[in-house]
Order: C-alpha cells, then sequence, then structure tokens
C-alpha cells in the first residue's frame, strides 16, 4: 500500500470555494485505478489539556488535510499526474502556500 497526506492551507475568505471544490472532484479522486480509500479532514480543534477544543476564530488560514491511499506505488503516481493536470491550478489559487504533500508506504 502506498499513501500521500497533503496539508492546504485555505485564504480565510476562500474556504467555502475551496470545500466546494473538494466535493465536487472527490468522486473522481475515489475513481482513480488502484484508490484504496480518500478522507478530508478540516482542522475545528486544537488539543489542549489533552482534551479537544473548539477554534473560535480564523488568525491566518483555514486547515485541511487530505489522506489517499493506493494498492502501490504506481498506482498513486497515475493518480498524482491526473491531479495535477487535471485540478491543481484550481486549487492552488485557493490556498496561502503551495499545498505540502508527504508520501510513501503504509507501515502495515
Amino acid at each position: 500500500m502506498f499513501a500521500e497526506v497533503k496539508l492546504f492551507q485555505v485564504k480565510p475568505e476562500k474556504f467555502a470555494e475551496f470545500e466546494q471544490l473538494i466535493k465536487s472532484i472527490e468522486s473522481e479522486m475515489r475513481s482513480r485505478p488502484g484508490c484504496v480509500s480518500l478522507r478530508h479532514l478540516k482542522r475545528f480543534y486544537v488539543l489542549e489539556d489533552l482534551t479537544p477544543r473548539e477554534l473560535t476564530k480564523i488568525v491566518k488560514c483555514v486547515k485541511y488535510y487530505s489522506y489517499w491511499e493506493f494498492d502501490s506505488k504506481g498506482s498513486y503516481t497515475a493518480a498524482i499526474q491526473w491531479f495535477f493536470a487535471a485540478h491543481a491550478k484550481a486549487v492552488q489559487r485557493l490556498l496561502i502556500v503551495p499545498f505540502d504533500i508527504s508520501c510513501g508506504e503504509n507501515l502495515q
């Protein structure tokens, strides 16, 4: 198994547009050959005294994480090439900095 985690730091005034864009391309992402799972997380909480505390204001950006898992590195390679060709520009214009990608083999 091969997976990636993307960090998106979305401009505060663009978070609704970002969420709409991700929802619109999610089914395409899931249908990529070899895709095992796809999840998105919006950072709503911080950990304070080992208890989640809800965020009350946006300081610099709204953070989102994406976890995309594949059956092989080859399947991932094809999917990420498709993502960059089809959607990266639309996503990038909503961010304060380019998204960060970490990828590697699962430890299972």
